[in-house]
């Protein structure tokens, strides 16, 4: 018997295993091949057996293999052609030229004498590594989403925590105000207060309404803003006039805290396309903030100057800085470094999120620099400046809101015969006394059903109506009275006097048939300039 058959004999119970299993003699020759070598390879064993395993699988000569089943035909201990270093050992061709993972354990087996068999055990573990990393890929993407939710519900957390924060600054900013207002109208309500204080009690309710009604602006604002419903009217605007502009508004404040203001503007930068008034309001709210949190005898400068094609304007302070933690988030909805009752500053904290807005509309940009806290901070606004070919040429003198002069020093409204329409007795009986006093002719409607049967009474020179009105609000009866079928009533002037800013558009109210809009609470001048207005046109 030869040594091939004897090998079959000796090794037949591999033909019954699941692992590929074959034998060589020390010069290579592959003595037996089992079952599971024959399905995967179909290779018969008839035509390896007696043959060289290098004619089939040349990559078995490497140094890395040969080294190694030299010293098991010498009597050796076991090695493993570890798959982790080689992809396989026979190789199996699988489509798109991939092949099994197969790890390899070679043992010696003695023969006769002192020679050895080199015995190949092959376990196939392709679907073991499979699903091993099967396993792992699901592993790690349940892991990215549970870090995932993580990270959503502390964001969400976080959202909730900084809404309430702001909640409670609202209601704070918003009833402060009215604590003065109250305490000093109930006093004068009395008669028993001096000349002196009385003036004291006026401006002091004066100044406190006036907050209120900015405070309730900013949220007006965000609220158009986030609704995509801030609009903007275009036209050249000259940046320097601008900032002078706005620094008459704040220049009291500036004053009561000693903090100087120099200016360092070149009159030389273009000129900017954007909505003259929103632009001021940018410029209003950085110096307003510079103003806020710098101490008493510091220092804020404004510079205007252009660099290449673009515009800028920077206001530096010499205040309490930014913490490089807050830095990143100064212009976010709601946010404020301090949101704690203890804070030293007032305000919603809006400000600076309507400046980025309002920046961003016009196709700039804005952006915060600061050393630290209580090391000042610089803002700048960045803005495209308009080609001399591009120049714009002035708003029309069209009465939209802001549009009209505020300069007239003295309003002439003796003849003209004013509607009044309002829900509200309080504001409607204000409005009334104002108009008076100017010389008008008023006459008060509480709804409008009654203002409709004043008109056809008489025909006013100009109707002053609210918009929210309990049955038929102030569009229905703009409508009415356009569709009038006497000509009369499609030629009275109309203005439209709400508090619902925020729910209302200027083209919704041109579109109804008012020629203006002006929200509550109205200043009297720029109430009375807008009439005569509006009259004489």
């Amino acid at each position: 018997m030869n040594r091939i058959e004897q090998a079959q004999e000796k090794f037949a119970l591999l033909d019954k295993i699941t692992l590929g299993a074959f034998v060589l003699q020390s010069d290579y020759s592959v003595l037996f091949w089992n079952c599971s070598l024959e399905e995967w390879t179909q290779i018969p064993r008839s035509r390896i057996l007696g043959n060289s395993i290098l004619e089939y699988f040349s990559h078995l000569n490497q140094p890395r293999y040969i080294h190694r089943l030299e010293q098991i035909f010498q009597g050796g201990p076991p090695t493993i052609f570890s798959s982790q270093l080689h992809q396989y050992i026979i190789p199996v061709p699988l489509p798109q030229e991939k092949y099994r993972i197969q790890h390899t354990t070679v043992t010696a087996v003695q023969a006769d004498g002192d020679e050895f068999y080199a015995l190949f055990s092959i376990q196939d573990v392709t679907e073991l590594t499979f699903r091993v990393q099967e396993y792992r890929n699901v592993r790690d993407q349940a892991l990215a989403e549970a870090e995932a939710r993580q990270r959503s519900q502390e964001a969400a957390e976080a959202a909730n925590r900084i809404k309430d924060e702001f909640l409670a600054i609202v209601s704070h900013e918003l009833r402060s105000p009215l604590n003065p207002i109250l305490g000093w109208a109930k006093l004068l309500k009395k008669r028993n207060l001096n000349e002196i204080t009385t003036l004291r009690a006026v401006e002091t309710i004066e100044r406190n309404a006036e907050l209120q009604a900015q405070l309730i602006d900013d949220l007006l604002d965000i609220s158009r803003i986030l609704r995509g419903k801030l609009g903007l009217n275009l036209e050249t605007v000259n940046l320097g006039a601008t900032i002078e502009a706005a620094l008459e508004t704040v220049r009291l404040a500036a004053e009561a805290k000693s903090i100087q203001i120099h200016l360092n503007l070149d009159c030389k930068v273009a000129q900017v396309k954007g909505d003259s008034s929103r632009l001021q309001q940018v410029v209003w709210n950085l110096l307003s903030n510079a103003i806020k949190f710098t101490p008493t005898g510091g220092k804020i400068e404004v510079k205007l100057q252009q660099i290449d094609s673009q515009v800028e304007i920077q206001v530096s302070d010499t205040g309490k800085g930014i913490s490089p933690d807050f830095l990143p988030h100064v212009f976010e909805y709601f946010r404020q470094a301090d949101s704690t009752i203890t804070r030293r500053s007032g305000g919603l904290g809006l400000g600076l999120a309507i400046v980025r807005q309002l920046v961003e509309l016009h196709g700039g940009r804005v952006w915060a620099e600061s050393l630290g806290e209580d090391k000042g901070a610089t803002f700048t606004v960045s803005l495209p400046a308009l080609p001399k070919t591009l120049r714009l040429s002035a708003r029309d003198s069209d009465l939209s809101q802001d549009s009209y002069s505020l300069s007239v020093p003295y309003a002439p409204l003796e003849g003209i015969k004013v509607l009044v329409v309002d829900d509200d007795v309080d504001t409607r009986e204000f409005l009334a006394f104002l108009l008076e006093q100017h010389g008008a002719i008023v006459t008060s409607a509480a709804s409008a059903n009654e203002a409709l049967i004043a008109i056809a009474q008489a025909k006013p020179d100009l109707l002053l109506s609210d918009l929210g009105m309990p049955e038929v609000d102030g569009y229905a009866l703009i409508r009415k009275i356009r569709s009038m079928p006497a000509q009369p009533g499609k030629e009275i002037p109309a203005i439209a006097l709400t508090a619902y800013a925020a729910e209302t558009t200027q083209q919704q109210v041109f579109a109804a048939g008012f020629q203006l809009h002006i929200a509550k609470p109205a200043d009297p001048s720029k109430l009375i300039t807008a009439i005569v207005a509006l009259v004489k046109r």
